[in-house]
Order: C-alpha cells, then sequence, then structure tokens
C-alpha cells in the first residue's frame, strides 16, 4: 500500500498549492498598485487556492496515512495564528476565508 504523499494525484495537488500560493505571496505587497485586471487575478488565484487547499484537506480527513493525520493535525492546530479557537471546525475556517474573498471580488466590481 503506498503511502498518503506518494499518490501521483496528491504529489500533483502539493505542486499546485505550493505553486499558486508563491504567486499570491509574491504579488501580495503589490496589491494596492495593480490595475483592476490584475487585482481581479489575484483574487482568482485565491479562490482556486482556497478550493484546493478544501481538496487537500478532505483527502487528508479520508487518509488513514499516519503521516497524513499528522498534517491535517497540524493544519488545525496552526488556525489559532489566524485568530480562530484551536477547537474551530475547518470547515468553518473554510467558509470564512471564502466569505472575505467573496467580499473582495464585490468591491472589484
Amino acid at each position: 500500500m503506498n503511502s498518503f504523499f506518494e499518490s501521483d494525484i496528491i504529489q500533483e495537488e502539493i505542486k499546485e498549492i505550493n505553486s499558486l500560493q508563491q504567486e499570491i505571496y509574491s504579488d501580495i505587497f503589490n496589491f494596492l498598485s495593480m490595475t483592476v485586471e490584475e487585482k481581479q487575478n489575484h483574487i482568482d488565484k485565491l479562490s482556486d487556492l482556497l478550493e484546493k487547499q478544501k481538496i487537500m484537506y478532505t483527502r487528508l480527513s479520508l487518509s488513514d496515512d499516519p503521516r497524513a493525520l499528522e498534517l491535517k493535525d497540524n493544519l488545525k492546530k496552526s488556525i489559532s495564528f489566524m485568530g480562530f479557537p484551536p477547537e474551530t471546525d475547518m470547515n468553518l475556517v473554510f467558509n470564512t476565508i471564502q466569505k472575505t474573498i467573496n467580499a473582495l471580488k464585490e468591491r472589484m466590481q
């Protein structure tokens, strides 16, 4: 049985998540000086990243691989850095982030 992280699908998804994160983080300080189109593109990348993260979290939740479960637990612990209580359900975190992204989209219209 392959481990969770040896799956080609998982490896590809992790690469895509990392790539999106790098693109988003490299542009974050330039956001205010971006054109409207560039801002919309940046916000679309945020939406894509969030969707991929939600899918990855679901996959982690369905896995019985000890390393996957450890990563899931670490993610749950890290939400306190975003101001959420440690016991907060990850779906609430994802929904809150989605609302923020939606609000950004509305401001761009």
